[in-house]
């Protein structure tokens, strides 16, 4: 079963992290990302760019409305994600639980819904 794994940032502290802790994170991630994808768990994925460079889109009355940003402000920011491939939530979740960011942030784990 697949399993979207949702990365929550706060990006102000991350902004905030001095280029050492960055660097030191983001090899973190490239370590995690080499072994999901050899565990042949990994199915895609991404970091997304900041929210200031989000555009949420809406259609009203037929009309279609955008605006800049992300639709609510929150503490955390959707940071990236991860699409896995995993025999059960447990697993999944034991996943998650390995993402860098999982001790700062948080991580939303969602089954994906396939229809037929």
């Amino acid at each position: 079963m697949q399993y979207m794994l949702l990365i929550y940032d706060n990006e102000k502290q991350s902004n905030s992290m001095t280029p050492g802790d960055s660097k030191k994170l983001m090899e973190e991630y490239y370590a995690f990302t080499e072994d999901v994808k050899k565990s042949g768990h990994l199915v895609a994925g991404d970091a997304l760019q900041r929210t200031e460079t989000a555009t949420t889109v809406r259609v009203r009355d037929g009309k279609r409305l955008t605006t800049d940003g992300p639709f609510a402000e929150t503490k955390e920011q959707l940071a990236g994600y991860y699409l896995v491939e995993a025999k059960d939530l447990d697993e999944a979740i034991a996943i998650a639980a390995r993402i860098p960011s999982v001790r700062k942030g948080s991580i939303e784990v969602r089954p994906i819904q396939k229809f037929d």
